[in-house]
């Protein structure tokens, strides 16, 4: 009889000590479903992520608009809006065109989406020139930006989606910026004379039509 109950006992120990192990399997495999679902969620997070960044890079604009005058400057052009380290779009490289702003490049561009075409700008001892087809090389501002009694800038407004209007065509880059180079170059000496010291540009010093799309 004691015998018997020796071997209940331990019957009863071995059971007790089975339950004991599954449930820590359990814990165990309840704690490694929560690291992979941790896991999960963290690859979840960081893959959406990467395409909200991916999406924004490549929904960059194609223009924004520079004070005073609220004309449109390219972002289209890595030439005149590289792109930024730190946000991955294009930034422009002047932050206004006023008379007095001085391009790191040339030429520039700037646009009225009231007109067919964009006009090119050029630097001068005198100040921020521009050349339109029509009428070739003068100083910054056109008239049209001009309050004519005031004299003050006039803002352009802007129509809704702007930024997502269409690039200037290479056809018109093609057309007009070797015929603009050419112009500013003739026109320099007229502006020179404020200034006989400022260094007197080369054609191979100017952006090409190709270097500016």
């Amino acid at each position: 009889m004691g015998n018997l109950f020796i071997g209940l006992g331990r019957e009863q120990d071995k059971s007790a000590g089975r339950k004991t192990v599954k449930m820590r399997g359990e814990k165990m495999n309840k704690k490694s479903d929560i690291n992979v679902l941790s896991l999960l969620l963290v690859l979840f997070i960081g893959a959406n992520t990467f395409f909200i960044v991916r999406s924004k890079r490549t929904k960059a604009q194609n223009w924004t608009a520079l004070p005073p005058y609220n004309t449109l400057w390219p972002l289209w052009s890595p030439a005149l809006s590289p792109i930024s380290a730190s946000t991955g779009l294009p930034e422009p490289l002047v932050t206004s065109l006023s008379p007095n702003t001085i391009l790191p490049v040339q030429p520039g561009l700037t646009w009225d989406p009231v007109l067919r075409y964009p006009w090119l700008l050029y630097n001068t001892p005198m100040g921020l020139a521009y050349y339109d087809p029509a009428v070739g090389i003068d100083l910054w501002p056109p008239r049209i930006l001009v309050n004519q009694i005031t004299g003050l800038p006039i803002v352009l407004t802007l129509p809704a989606g702007y930024a997502d209007l269409p690039p200037t065509t290479a056809s018109w880059l093609a057309s007009n910026v070797p015929a603009a180079n050419w112009a500013y170059m003739t026109a320099y000496p007229n502006y020179s004379s404020a200034a006989p010291a400022f260094p007197q540009p080369t054609i191979v010093s100017l952006m090409t039509p190709t270097a500016l799309i």
